[in-house]
């Protein structure tokens, strides 16, 4: 196992765990068993994940290593990056407490649901990673990056964002939590800011993204928008 590997492994770990604490410190149990489906979907899909990069793509493994707003670049990614852990730390809080204090009925069907949505939202994330090797964890283009516009790419410019907001949105019904919907959809909405601010980039620093752009439309849903 080389160094990248053990570092993505290490960075889920140490994830897991702070989920488990936000989970069930805000639940206060252990018998919130939402929070268990959840944290077990986000390890298995995450380890999967990563040994399919650390097998195939150990470029594209050490480029998501580099993440988050100290990692940004650009100033105002810095901000949204910033703004968007805080609002994502509420989002795992809330459902905790939700369960504590019994403030929503969601049926188990609709959790199911939310899971299933989860599970597709890292099925969409994957097939972005096997098809573009320079999906930074950052926004930034490498020196011989091209465009890619096949697989995914072919149906919408942010793919991976679709995919993080569909698991925006599962969150909510896959812990049992109907409040959590207000950060599930402003984290959304900063989605929706960050890949705006990103295309203005891209189109200054990436060549033939723009004509990229008059080729595939849609940013996040085929068809709509």
């Amino acid at each position: 196992m080389n160094t990248n590997t053990r570092k993505a492994l290490a960075g889920l770990s140490r994830w897991l765990v702070l989920l488990a604490i936000m989970f069930f410190g805000s639940a206060w149990s252990l018998r919130f068993w939402q929070g268990w489906i959840y944290i077990a979907i986000m390890a298995a899909a995450s380890a999967a994940i990563i040994a399919y990069l650390a097998h195939y793509d150990q470029a594209l493994l050490e480029r998501r290593l580099n993440a988050g707003p100290v990692a940004e670049k650009e100033k105002s990614q810095q901000r949204i990056q910033a703004a968007t852990s805080i609002v994502g730390i509420v989002l795992m809080l809330l459902p905790g407490f939700d369960h504590r204090w019994h403030w929503s009925q969601v049926p188990t069907t609709l959790v199911i649901l939310g899971n299933v949505g989860l599970a597709l939202g890292f099925v969409l994330i994957f097939l972005v990673f096997r098809e573009n090797s320079y999906s930074s964890g950052i926004v930034e283009v490498a020196k011989d990056q091209k465009v890619v516009s096949t697989g995914p790419y072919a149906l919408v410019r942010h793919p991976m964002y679709s995919g993080a907001i569909l698991m925006f949105l599962a969150t909510p019904l896959a812990l049992g939590s109907w409040w959590a919907l207000i950060p599930a959809i402003a984290l959304s909405a900063m989605i929706v800011v960050r890949l705006l601010d990103e295309e203005r980039f891209l189109a200054i620093n990436l060549p033939g993204y723009v004509a990229y752009t008059l080729q595939v439309r849609s940013r996040l849903v085929p068809g709509a928008w």
